[in-house]
């Protein structure tokens, strides 16, 4: 299995996730579509951080100059470069008629235990106000390939519904500004067209550093994480870590991409390392590299990931038919798996528990065709939220039976590597040929998995 690995100890952001997938082996001209929709350039160099050589990119707008120019427009800013979600969409995204777009904002990232104050400030107004329903259009206008668009989509839709949660807002009232400019487009787009380049099974994160100290803002001074990234990080799969210096080390934006593509772990896993780099964060840090690394290699095989949702409702009043055909109605509207438990419910009424397994997008619908079913008062929605599986595919073991070829159904369990190991034969398949031949069903099943580990199916 191909796997990507981020070391996320001194944080990240939008354009250190693209430094560090170019630095790993990304192709830069897998850009282009970036490029050309939204006439920007993305400037690739080499900076040093606490002695570690590192990538850094910029994404320059049509009439800026790169080179120079870009380092010193990089180096005026915190973690990320003036157009990163991180710059700051905590703050940034509101309905319009809420503050003047035009003013100037200033962020006090507090770090003088290390030596060094890092005060700046930017205009809003640089970007456009764009809302979500505005940047998605934008996205969909790109030529991109169809995995890259949907996380783009995706990731954009993490920072607005966190947005959104933050300001008491709907989703398609949020307006992005920074996050909204095409530069911070470019930002999410490109990682996204990064990561579909690299081409990887699966993508984790060691706990993500979220800094510490504060930030100022319009509406006042908030403790590090921004609220926008505490939102993010409720939502994703790893861990959020305060420290190690007083400074705001992990932007929304760089929380919504991990959010999307990464799986937490708790330290970096076993990994034949084929490819690795380090994306060159802005801040310089006196005791340790501002570096976001990222590792690309083999590891032993897993079982996949399955994002799901698990819905489950008691109920006390339902006809055994109708609970009897959920399986079936259940699965017409989406679900994967649903399981009905004889339990007891309040007053020692005899019930049953209804548990759907459903994917995330799949749950509300779902949900509705089970209220609707039982009659049910409410569906709760809980539990976990992701399942390991194992591939699966079928074959075809041909057995003889008194002088006649019977075909039974065989499903394969295996892991990403493609690693056997289990082999089960289809149980009606097996009952249809007991019924013509009189063999017992177990005999059966046993001789088609038979015929599937000796290599006569097909």
């Amino acid at each position: 299995m191909r796997l990507l690995a981020f070391d996320g100890r001194t944080g990240a952001s939008g354009d250190m996730l693209l430094a560090a997938l170019l630095a790993a082996g990304a192709d830069r001209d897998a850009l282009a579509p970036v490029e050309a929709a939204l006439d920007v350039e993305y400037v690739v160099s080499e900076r040093t951080r606490a002695g570690i050589a590192a990538t850094a990119v910029d994404v320059v707008l049509a009439g800026e100059s790169g080179g120079d120019d870009a380092d010193a427009h990089s180096d005026d800013h915190s973690q990320s470069h003036s157009h990163d979600a991180d710059d700051h969409s905590h703050e940034h995204s509101h309905d319009a008629d809420e503050h003047s777009h035009d003013h100037d904002h200033t962020h006090d990232h507090g770090h003088d235990a290390d030596g060094h104050s890092h005060d700046h400030s930017h205009a809003e107004g640089a970007g456009p106000n764009r809302t979500f329903p505005e940047v998605i259009d934008i996205v969909e206008g790109m030529d991109l390939p169809e995995s890259a668009e949907d996380d783009a989509k995706a990731i954009f839709r993490l920072l607005g519904e966190a947005e959104a949660s933050v300001h008491g807002t709907d989703l398609s009232e949020t307006h992005f500004h920074e996050v909204g400019a095409d530069d911070a487009i470019a930002d999410v787009v490109g990682t996204a067209l990064l990561l579909d380049d690299l081409d990887v099974d699966r993508v984790v994160t060691t706990p993500v550093s979220a800094g510490g100290g504060t930030v100022e803002m319009s509406h006042g001074e908030y403790p590090v994480p921004a609220p926008a990234v505490v939102e993010i990080a409720e939502r994703a799969d790893w861990s959020l870590r305060g420290g190690p210096v007083d400074a705001e080390l992990l932007t929304p934006t760089g929380a919504a991409i991990l959010a999307h593509v990464a799986e937490g772990r708790a330290q970096l896993p076993d990994i034949d390392v084929a490819a690795s780099g380090y994306g060159a964060g802005d801040l310089e840090l006196e005791e340790r590299p501002n570096v976001l690394r990222a590792l690309v290699g083999e590891r032993e095989g897993e079982l996949r990931r399955d994002d799901i949702a698990v819905l489950e409702t008691n109920v006390d009043d339902v006809a055994p038919e109708v609970l009897g055909g959920l399986q079936e109605t259940l699965a017409e509207a989406g679900a994967r798996d649903v399981t009905i438990v004889p339990t007891t419910m309040k007053k020692s009424r005899p019930g049953h528990l209804v548990k759907v397994i459903a994917k995330p997008e799949d749950a509300e619908r779902v949900a509705r065709r089970l209220a609707e079913e039982t009659g049910t008062l409410g569906v709760r929605q809980g539990g976990a939220s992701h399942r390991w599986i194992a591939d699966r595919s079928f074959e075809t073991a041909r057995i003889e039976v008194d002088g006649d070829e019977f075909e039974i159904a065989v499903k394969i369990a295996s892991d990403a590597d493609g690693a056997v190991y289990d082999v089960s034969a289809e149980y009606d398949d097996a009952a249809a040929v007991a019924a013509e031949t009189g063999r017992p069903i177990r005999e059966l099943l046993r001789r088609a998995e038979a015929a599937i580990d000796a290599g006569v199916g097909e």
